[in-house]
């Protein structure tokens, strides 16, 4: 069995300032998670699984095409969940009609919760960090092309690795 995740990454520089900010700020999940929009969350697959998978993604790139993402401004899931991010105030639709792509097939997974994109930036904090980093990073603001997403392995200790890249 392998666990996948399925994501657009943050480009740089803006990734690594919101993943030395998740270390700063004591979240214990910063150093093994790239800074990323979800598409779908962390899943348990056979290994076996993982050449359909691929093919399935190539398909779902087909679908969707070039997009801009404008990063802006914080938002929390509390209290249903203990989670700050940086909203999307451009490109959610592009993530959703993206994450509907790739959530088909042999990736029809039933999500926790409904389909938000977003960037994580405090998860597994206490209030007061919570508090913290949503204001902290309420100016924060970048804007980037999305041209391709990532299917990640989680591989332990080392965290989350990029298996295969898709373009869009």
């Amino acid at each position: 069995m392998l666990t996948i995740g399925v994501a657009i990454a943050v480009p740089e520089p803006w990734a690594a300032q919101l993943e030395e900010y998740r270390r700063a700020i004591g979240d214990p999940t910063a150093s093994g998670v790239p800074s990323h929009i979800t598409l779908i969350p962390p899943t348990v697959l056979p290994i076996r699984d993982l050449d359909v998978l691929e093919q399935h993604l190539k398909g779902a790139a087909a679908e969707v095409g070039p997009f801009r993402v404008h990063l802006r401004g914080t938002g929390t899931f509390r209290p249903v969940s203990p989670v700050v991010f940086v909203g999307l105030a451009e490109g959610i639709s592009r993530c959703e009609q993206l994450a509907d792509a790739v959530r088909s097939g042999p990736l029809a997974v039933e999500l926790d919760f409904p389909y938000h994109p977003h960037v994580t930036v405090a998860h597994h904090l206490g209030d007061a960090e919570l508090d913290r980093a949503f204001e902290e990073l309420s100016g924060f603001d970048c804007a980037f092309e999305v041209k391709d997403f990532h299917l990640y392995v989680h591989e332990g200790e080392a965290g989350w690795k990029v298996r295969s890249t898709f373009a869009l």
